[in-house]
């Protein structure tokens, strides 16, 4: 493997020749947390994986020892492939002992991340003793680049159930450094600072100089500078910034502009013009650039403090510095935000070679838009379209916005007809779009008939992946209003979809919507995502749902509203319970109705029984009357003379005599109301015809007058 570059680091070491480099230091003074981080330079073969791990003892487990042994033999005397992963196959699932001994035994490196890989493909869990050992035999072997790779795999490689804690970062730090490459130990640095670890950079950084005497050059200090002042951590970067001088080490723009912009983005911008100031007076050959002076222009803007910010502009021009288009936009953008606009045309004459893009007017017009001068605003519209500058999103939406708070309801909307023209929210060039900025034109447009229009322009934004729950509801309202609740619906679906909760107003308007349109099923689906929003109906909206959904026959659905009710503990009258239960048996639903009689029974609600028997026996459903029958006799419910005729006539006439006995014989049980003679005589004669002489003797014993 090639070793990494070489980098811009002098050791103070005496060497004979580079082969023979002898580094002294000492781990007396190093804190407790990092003592261990440059120990004594171990061996630099790959031979040194081969040493043992304290953590294994190797007569752990004689069985695992030997089964490691045969492993690590056939890893070590075969190429890698499919067939030596068959050869090891056999001695999976492996113990943490046996992963651990093999390991240890396997003399390649690059095998032995193999074989990581495989332990891990074949069921091994592993953890994090394991990825520390794997990333020490890389280090050692100087496999540097494999090994920080391996690094930044962990939390993939373990579905980030390994952390990547100071440890790893430490082991492939010391690698570097063993083998002479600072460099590399830096952007590690880098690395760590990228994952929040700066703290520890900073230790580590002292202890590469206390153990290996290096002398950090620019790129070094810049690199450290730049990382602490992204991380707030300026007191940190200063500390850098002084240690420059201590290694004769030249601050170059790079390093004064990054502490300047440290400083800024902390809001210590007087700090840093002083640093600017100081570096004038320092270095003859270092000038502040374009840069510096825009830093803390920009700092100055956004403290509000143009009068400073106005005297850094006026040194750049004094110093002959010619301001770019940032600096132009960041001094427009905090004199609009300052609300000193006509400023802006005083020092627009600095501004030689400048061309406004989209971002200076779009900074102009919210300013005017801001200050409710919606004219002036639509003057700099023009002047875009003149000089060939792109209007995007913003552009549109700040108008748009003006407009509509102004009352200016028919240029908001001729600005909108604009937008889909130039299919502008289509581009993705352009700036994400906010959809709030939009919600004054959905109303118009929603409250004045043209809400498809508004829906043409939501999901326009959709595409761009913005949308805003505020807009929802306006057009879902606006297709209520309109007549169209199907629309409505649709755009409820899309709006519980990406989380937003409607309002409870929302709901009950679609649902009352939809059941003027007789649409039972878009009714009962609205009822049901208004429950599941934690939002409760009354008892009538629920009764009307039903019944809507009862007149279109829908059965399943009917069952499930009526279930939905009980649980919800929504009393049921009677007509509605019945009219369920007469709907499920007329459409083959026999173990549904069963299913919702059971479920009023035990609410303690009734139906009425009478009229659903008669129902069934007329319909021909003898054998559904008899178990209904049955159903209330054994859940002490009353049944009619009339219905209980009508039910053992119709099962003597269809030959069923067992079931038309049953039903007598339960009746005469319970001591409820007695056939007349007229059913007992067919039952009797029917039970002698059939052959159940026993039967028929018997109801003959209890016939009146017998």
């Amino acid at each position: 493997m090639a070793p990494p570059p070489p980098f811009s680091f002098s050791l103070n070491t005496t060497t004979k020749s580079s082969t023979n480099l002898k580094l002294s230091f000492s781990t007396s003074l190093f804190p407790s947390n990092l003592k261990d981080i440059f120990s004594k330079p171990p061996p630099t073969t790959a031979a040194a994986v081969a040493q043992p791990i304290p953590s294994e003892q190797e007569n752990a487990n004689p069985t695992q020892t030997k089964k490691a042994r045969t492993m690590a033999r056939l890893i070590n005397t075969k190429p890698w492939s499919a067939g030596l992963q068959s050869s090891l196959s056999p001695f999976t699932p492996l113990s943490q002992t046996a992963f651990f001994q093999t390991l240890r035994h396997i003399k390649d490196p690059s095998k032995a991340l193999r074989f990581f890989n495989w332990a891990q493909d074949s069921g091994f869990t592993h953890n994090h003793h394991s990825y520390f050992i794997m990333l020490e035999i890389l280090g050692r072997a100087r496999n540097l680049n494999p090994a920080r790779s391996f690094l930044l795999s962990i939390p993939k490689k373990s579905n980030n159930t390994i952390p990547l804690t100071d440890k790893f970062f430490n082991s492939l730090i010391r690698s570097y450094g063993d083998a002479g490459f600072f460099q590399e130990s830096i952007k590690v640095f880098k690395v760590m600072k990228s994952m929040g670890r700066v703290g520890m950079v900073y230790e580590l950084y002292d202890e590469m100089l206390k153990t290996y005497g290096v002398k950090p050059d620019s790129y070094t200090f810049n690199t450290l500078i730049r990382g602490f002042c992204k991380n707030s951590m300026v007191d940190e970067a200063f500390r850098m910034f002084k240690e420059m001088e201590r290694f004769d080490c030249k601050p170059d723009m790079i390093t004064y502009n990054t502490i300047v912009d440290g400083l800024c983005r902390v809001g210590k911008i007087n700090v840093a013009r002083n640093v600017v100031n100081g570096m004038l007076k320092k270095d003859e050959n270092l000038k502040p650039n374009v840069v510096t002076y825009t830093t803390l222009i920009r700092g100055y803007c956004g403290k509000r403090d143009i009068e400073e910010a106005l005297e850094v502009f006026n040194n750049m021009v004094g110093s002959g510095i010619k301001p770019n288009d940032i600096t132009c936009n960041t001094l427009i953008q905090g004199l609009c935000e300052s609300k000193n606009l006509d400023m802006i045309k005083e020092i627009s004459r600095e501004f030689e070679g400048f061309v406004p893009d989209t971002c200076t007017f779009n900074t102009l017009m919210n300013a005017h838009c801001n200050n409710r001068n919606l004219d002036e605003a639509l003057i700099f519209f023009k002047n875009m379209k003149e000089m060939n500058v792109k209007h995007d999103s913003a552009t549109y939406s700040m108008l748009i916005r003006a407009a509509c708070e102004e009352g200016s309801f028919r240029k908001a909307e001729d600005l909108l007809d604009e937008l889909f023209e130039n299919e502008i929210l289509l581009n993705n060039d352009n700036c994400t779009p906010l959809a709030a900025a939009y919600n004054p034109i959905f109303k118009y447009l929603c409250a004045n008939g043209k809400t498809k229009k508004a829906e043409r322009m939501l999901r326009q934004l959709m595409k761009r992946g913005t949308q805003n729950p505020i807009a929802f509801e306006t057009l879902i309202s606006g297709h209520c209003k309109e007549g169209k609740f199907e629309d409505g619906h649709k755009l409820l679906i899309l709006m519980l979809r990406r989380d937003f909760l409607p309002n409870i107003e929302t709901y009950k308007s679609l649902i009352e919507g939809l059941l003027q349109k007789r649409e039972a099923k878009l009714a009962h689906d609205t009822l049901e995502k208004m429950l599941r929003s934690s939002y409760m109906a009354r008892t009538s909206m629920f009764h009307r749902v039903l019944m809507e959904l009862i007149e279109k026959g829908l059965g399943h659905e009917s069952a499930d509203l009526m279930m939905l009710m009980l649980e919800k503990e929504i009393r049921p009258n009677i007509s509605l319970s019945t009219d369920v239960v007469r709907l499920l048996f007329k459409s083959g639903l026999k173990d549904k109705a069963f299913g919702v009689l059971k479920g009023l029974h035990e609410n303690g609600y009734v139906v009425n029984m009478d009229e659903l028997v008669l129902f069934l026996c007329r319909d021909g459903k003898l054998l559904a009357a008899y178990e209904l029958v049955m159903f209330s006799v054994k859940n002490d419910q009353s049944v009619g003379v009339d219905a209980c005729n009508a039910v053992v006539t119709g099962l003597c006439k269809a030959q069923r005599l067992s079931e038309a006995f049953r039903v007598y014989y339960e009746l005469l049980e319970k001591d409820m109301q007695a056939l007349p003679l007229s059913c007992l005589e067919d039952l009797r004669n029917a039970l002698q015809d059939g052959g159940k002489l026993k039967e028929a003797q018997f109801v003959a014993k209890r016939m009146p007058n017998s």
